[in-house]
């Protein structure tokens, strides 16, 4: 019987992988350094830097202008390290990009087929990825199938825990107002799966293409496609 609620990964659930590293990290990694002197005096720009240097090591803080910032960002993204700061100021960026339409998110076909069906049905369907709520919320609005953010009721980032961690489900669970019982968690990643049923929730795995191979043993029901959750 479907759960009354829908958690979704973005990255290799509803969203390619290579839309994720093939256009989305190379925009920013081009864009920060002009971006960060191009609004030098924004206070929500400012806020961010501050956030990223929090991550600085000694020699990056000895980096004057925004060369620390730069330094900071570029080797967190060489090491796809997911830090507050750095999703942050991507996530800024990103906006702008899709603002100024030099971005458009991807979605599978199936995504906003599934999505309508559930909020048809009374289902609700929120989105739990490392990426930043903003980041997340822009994607699904600049979607390559329209603004898809009506049909989504939150967004759930690393500020809830890591992934990999039953604890975050438990409390996304609890901000969301729902039992673990009631929400199904998609994702493409078995051991984030793991921790989603672990915390009580139903979870599915995602196999879509150019995703990791899964392996033999998997305790997860598998899908090529959301329609079927």
């Amino acid at each position: 019987m479907p759960t009354p609620a829908v958690l979704l990964d973005i990255e290799g659930t509803t969203t390619s992988i290579s839309f994720v590293t093939d256009v989305l990290f190379p925009f920013a990694a081009n864009a920060i350094p002009e971006f960060l002197k191009a609004h030098a005096d924004d206070e929500e720009i400012n806020d961010a830097r501050v956030q990223v240097l929090q991550d600085a090591t000694p020699e990056e803080r000895l980096l004057t202008g925004d060369a620390g910032v730069i330094a900071v960002v570029r080797r967190q993204m060489a090491g796809d390290v997911k830090a507050t700061g750095l999703k942050l100021l991507q996530g800024l960026v990103w906006r702008h990009g899709y603002q100024t339409g030099r971005i458009t998110g991807h979605v599978y076909a199936d995504v906003p087929k599934a999505l309508a069906a559930w909020h048809a049905a009374g289902r609700s369907a929120a989105i739990y990825s490392s990426g930043s709520r903003l980041a997340q919320q822009l994607l699904f609005r600049h979607s390559d199938a329209g603004d898809l953010t009506p049909l989504l009721s939150g967004y759930y980032d690393t500020t809830s825990g890591p992934k990999r961690e039953s604890a975050s489900y438990a409390a996304i669970a609890r901000a969301w107002g729902k039992a673990p019982a009631d929400i199904t968690f998609c994702s493409d990643i078995p051991a984030e799966a793991d921790a989603a049923h672990a915390a009580g929730m139903h979870a599915v795995v995602l196999m879509r293409p150019g995703n990791a191979p899964l392996p033999a043993n998997l305790a997860h029901p598998v899908h090529a496609d959301l329609t079927r959750i």
